[in-house]
Order: C-alpha cells, then structure tokens, then sequence
C-alpha cells in the first residue's frame, strides 16, 4: 500500500509550486489522496482489516485539516487542488 517511489515522484511533479518544492501542502495533500485511494480499494478485499482502517481515518483527518489551512490562506490554490483531485468539496 505504501507508493513506490516512481509513484511519489509524478505526484510530486504534477503538484509541486517550484523545482525543490516537495513538502507544499498542495504536493502533502495529493501524496495522502494517492495513498487514500489505495487503502479504499484494500478495503474492498479486507473487510476486517481494523488496524489498516484506524490509519485510513487518520489520513483521512490529517488531508482535512491541510485542506482548511490552504483554504484558509490560499482559496485560489484550493480549488485548484480539489479540482485537480476530484474531492468532494
């Protein structure tokens, strides 16, 4: 489940601001959103898998909370992130 790192290297590129840019929260979120994605379709297999859902939540929370600060300082970025993502917001 974790992302290889050819897989963290194109997202970082997709989202990255600057050439060194790597810790952004637009770059922080995709990176969670990526690893969301594939801890959900775990869980079409592993139904019981409770420790594994536990960190899934807290991804969850912490994509959240990166979420309201960009909102909160960047709108224009924000939407921009979301849309990019596809998120519900």
């Amino acid at each position: 489940m974790p992302l290889t790192n050819t897989q963290k290297a194109e997202v970082v590129g997709r989202f990255q601001r600057s050439v060194q840019d790597t810790g952004s929260p637009e770059v922080q979120i995709a990176l969670l959103s990526e690893r969301i994605n594939g801890l959900t379709t775990h869980f079409t297999t592993h139904k019981s898998d409770h420790a594994s859902r536990r960190g899934l939540l807290k991804m969850v929370a912490q994509r959240r909370k990166l979420l309201d600060y960009l909102k909160a300082v960047a709108p224009e970025r924000y939407t921009k992130v979301v849309a990019d993502l596809g998120l519900r917001r």
